[in-house]
């Protein structure tokens, strides 16, 4: 498949000469590496492209969403199961404050969960036609990359400042919150045993918000490439979808 030629709609008249070889040289990068063969693109921008990118590709896309939406549910569990400590039912009074915050069902769940289903449909392969239509998936990933990032700080909060546990008074209270970085219960496992109860909760913290922490990296990392890889599409106004190609954004 070939980028259309210059004499169809592109006013390369307004562009002038080097222009036009470039969007053509970004154009042919997107639609197949080998096409750059025969493309006059400036030697920086060869250089670039060479390897062959994919652009508003649907199978790279689905196979981005193949593994959001398994870390979506994962989050959503993870952090259900930290409502329950120990596989205990507490008083909603006695569990840690920032598992309320819904790091894992909004953030790496539900906000991510709708782009994965998106890229599962198709890649956006239906919303190229032009360039408004081509930014609804840049949107969608830019909400899943802010959710993935909500559930990384609060995660990272939730290892810090540890769990909301009974020390041995029948009181409950963040024993480990005034922790400075150097003397962190992280670091010092014998201090675990200072939450007495529920019984090996900070075990039971550390390794879920730790599991939160990774989804959301993993997650942010995922979504921000769907919206690079979205915006480049829009810049340059190509699309792949059953054979058709628009490179004029109209």
């Amino acid at each position: 498949m070939t980028c259309l030629p210059r004499s169809h709609h592109l006013p390369v008249e307004r562009v002038g000469r080097w222009a036009w070889h470039l969007l053509l040289g970004l154009c042919s990068a997107a639609l197949s590496p080998g096409a750059l063969a025969g493309a006059q693109v400036p030697g920086c921008f060869l250089s670039l492209f060479q390897g062959g990118a994919t652009m508003c590709s649907e199978t790279g896309s689905r196979y981005t969403g193949m593994l959001l939406l398994p870390l979506a549910i994962a989050a959503i569990i993870a952090n259900l199961l930290l409502y329950f400590p120990n596989g205990q039912v507490l008083e909603p009074a006695k569990i840690t404050d920032l598992v309320w915050f819904f790091h894992g069902f909004l953030g790496a769940g539900l906000l991510v969960m709708v782009p994965a289903l998106m890229l599962l449909r198709g890649g956006g392969g239906g919303c190229c036609v032009h360039r408004c239509g081509m930014l609804f998936p840049v949107l969608l990933a830019t909400q899943g990359t802010m959710g993935a990032v909500y559930c990384v700080v609060i995660s990272s909060l939730g290892l810090l400042s540890g769990p909301f546990c009974d020390t041995g008074s029948g009181n409950y209270t963040y024993p480990f919150r005034n922790d400075s970085l150097e003397d962190n219960y992280l670091f010092n496992q014998p201090t675990w045993a200072t939450c007495q109860e529920p019984e090996h909760i900070v075990l039971w913290n550390v390794v879920l918000f730790s599991i939160l922490l990774g989804i959301g990296v993993v997650e942010a990392v995922l979504c921000l490439s769907q919206v690079i890889s979205g915006l480049c599409d829009v810049y340059c106004g190509t699309c792949i979808g059953k054979g058709q190609v628009n490179i004029t954004g109209l």
